[in-house]
């Protein structure tokens, strides 16, 4: 059964969420920040910096696809697609981050790139159209966040 034919009501913007959205991307922002700010200065540093960012964005993209677990649970018979689909970011997430710095960043950027893009196919069909908007911005700024730390590692 098409996971459309069994959609609940739209889910609304919750202002909140806005909010908070906007906040996740701090650690973003200041992460690719300090990969340049710190630079070959330190390499400690940098490398803890590196990491954190990588496992930050990790975490962004699992929960990128844990949210198709909750609209997947709306339906009324649930398909597999929202399920499968749900696990794919963490497993990609979690081959970046155990990747070099320079490479998993760029594999998350990518990632969240095609987590948008999936959420774009998706989203109207699960009811959550009304997010999309918040996802490209939230995307577009966490994914050159992670391309422009992977060039300053």
């Amino acid at each position: 059964m098409p996971v459309a034919a069994n959609a609940l009501a739209p889910l609304p913007l919750n202002p909140l969420a806005l909010r908070l959205g906007h906040l996740g991307l701090l650690p973003f922002v200041f992460g690719a920040i300090l990969v340049w700010l710190v630079g070959g200065r330190n390499a400690e540093a940098h490398a803890w910096i590196s990491f954190s960012l990588s496992a930050y964005a990790a975490l962004i993209l699992s929960f990128l696809g844990g949210i198709y677990w909750g609209l997947g649970f709306r339906q009324v018979e649930p398909g597999v697609q929202p399920f499968v689909w749900g696990v794919l970011p963490s497993l990609g997430a979690w081959v970046a981050l155990v990747m070099p710095a320079y490479a998993g960043l760029v594999l998350h950027g990518v990632m969240l790139i095609v987590c948008y893009l999936v959420d774009r196919r998706l989203y109207p069909a699960l009811g959550a159209a009304a997010w999309l908007t918040l996802r490209f911005r939230l995307s577009a700024v966490a994914a050159l966040c992670c391309f422009l730390a992977a060039a300053g590692s």
